[in-house]
């Protein structure tokens, strides 16, 4: 059986981001892609396409700009039920405040909610997705979120979270927000044994992900790095997102989070934090050393006035970083591309107007996530990587007069969403809308539950 072959020619402006960081953006215009089954064939202008003896799926996307699918490194889907409370809070305010509903939750709200977020995240630009599920009531399993992964079409890292330590032994989640070690560690088992997979192209591998400093026990956190190193998957923590996080770990370990990380096995290039808001330069360098990661969270961060990570600086020295639209109830949106945007301007308002640009946004939400997740195969268009890339039409009044560069465009002018979206050779947004459900019952279901959730 031959393997279908899809031509998307006379691309207005192709982006690879093939090259490296300081100039990774070779532009093809009128430019053709060719793509065998999932994976990429073949990169270059439209008159020189190669000529094939079976029949090929032609789609043209004149006026349109197309890059690598975005790549996010860290949310919590679930949160998409619990938009917009909180809002003067900070971090361990607002976790306090949310915590007793999100332990209302189901497996219906589990599905449906991540369900919600991936649809908004895919409408975004976004191709492949992370996330930290933490928190399981009601006999809930992080298998209803890769259930909703499959049936939508992204490609998935499900993180297994996890919080052990309660208000009764000096966390800060209460008790019934908590799980059994034991439990844990056998479920996450469970999980990784059921549905990780390493292969290049994977659509779903899974990662060891105990929450925080703040909600697990050093004996999870160590126990967890051994789990993950037995079965060669990745592990991811929220680190050093906060002041009140430094006070707690002084206080309980008598040293930094980084610190604290490293006496538990998880200073290794199999780990990645999410925020990095407080990490020292000399933080940096030790995390540069071991290979570490970080997913930036902009919006997160100055949503509950965490602070600016230095990603300037982190970049400036080698560090892994991708984005992260981290979660709906912190953000309150799921939209990648706007998190590029934040990106930008908020390292302007820390480094300055030119430390950082569009490009270098653009390049964390694609390369830089890649290499997070610990991928190769993904975030840029080039022979022999998977077909998961998008495309958005520049003859639109909100690109008007930024033609000129139409690359900056899609970062300094208003964030919108993809007309078209492939992901593993799959088209799941054509014209502007989704293939793959129908969003319109989708949003009646997942409103009925959050109005269930908040009333009790």
């Amino acid at each position: 059986m031959n393997t279908p072959i899809v031509v998307l020619k006379n691309i207005h402006t192709l982006v690879s981001m093939t090259g490296e960081r300081a100039n990774p953006f070779a532009a093809i215009r009128n430019a053709a892609v060719v793509i065998r089954g999932n994976v990429i064939d073949w990169i270059g202008p439209s008159q020189a396409l190669p000529t094939f003896k079976n029949d090929v799926e032609t789609i043209e996307l004149n006026d349109h700009i197309v890059l690598p699918g975005l790549i996010n490194t860290h949310h919590h889907l679930f949160q998409t039920l619990t938009r917009a409370i909180a809002q003067d809070c900070e971090l361990f305010d607002w976790l306090k405040t949310l915590y007793p509903i999100w332990c209302r939750m189901d497996n219906e709200a589990i599905y449906t909610s991540a369900l919600t977020g991936m649809a908004e995240l895919i409408y975004s630009g976004c191709t492949t997705t992370s996330d930290h599920l933490y928190i399981y009531p009601h006999d809930c399993h992080i298998d209803d979120e890769i259930r909703a992964a499959q049936e939508i079409g992204i490609r998935f890292h499900a993180s297994r979270g996890s919080m052990s330590l309660g208000e009764s032994k000096g966390g800060l989640p209460p008790d019934q927000a908590t799980e059994d070690e034991n439990d844990i560690l056998r479920d996450t088992q469970r999980v990784i044994e059921a549905y990780h997979d390493a292969s290049r192209y994977s659509m779903l591998r899974i990662a060891v992900a105990p929450c925080s400093p703040f909600s697990v026990t050093t004996v999870l956190m160590r126990e967890s790095a051994k789990l993950a190193r037995h079965y060669g998957v990745m592990l991811h923590t929220h680190l050093a997102e906060t002041h009140d996080e430094d006070t707690f770990c002084e206080a309980r370990f008598g040293m930094s989070p980084l610190d604290y990380a490293e006496t538990v096995g998880w200073l290794a290039s199999d780990a990645w934090y999410a925020h990095g808001v407080y990490f020292t330069p000399s933080d940096i360098d030790r995390l540069v050393r071991n290979g570490c990661g970080v997913a930036h969270c902009p919006t997160s961060n100055m949503r509950l006035a965490s602070g600016a990570a230095p990603i300037h600086l982190m970049l400036k020295q080698g560090l892994k970083v991708g984005l992260g639209v981290d979660g709906s109830a912190s953000n309150d949106s799921s939209h990648l591309l706007s998190e590029a945007r934040q990106s930008m301007l908020l390292q302007r308002i820390r480094n300055g107007a030119s430390a950082f640009g569009a490009r270098d946004a653009l390049w964390m939400a694609t390369r830089g996530g890649a290499a997070v997740l610990g991928r190769d195969d993904i975030g840029q268009i080039s022979p022999g990587y998977a077909a998961d890339l998008i495309a958005i039409n520049l003859n639109r009044l909100e690109y008007a007069g930024a033609l000129q560069d139409p690359v900056a465009a899609l970062v300094f002018c208003a964030p919108l969403g993809v007309d078209f979206s492939m992901i593993n050779g799959h088209v799941v947004v054509q014209e502007g809308h989704l293939t793959t459900m129908d969003t319109g019952t989708l949003v009646t279901r997942h409103n009925a539950i959050s109005r269930r959730l908040l009333a009790g």
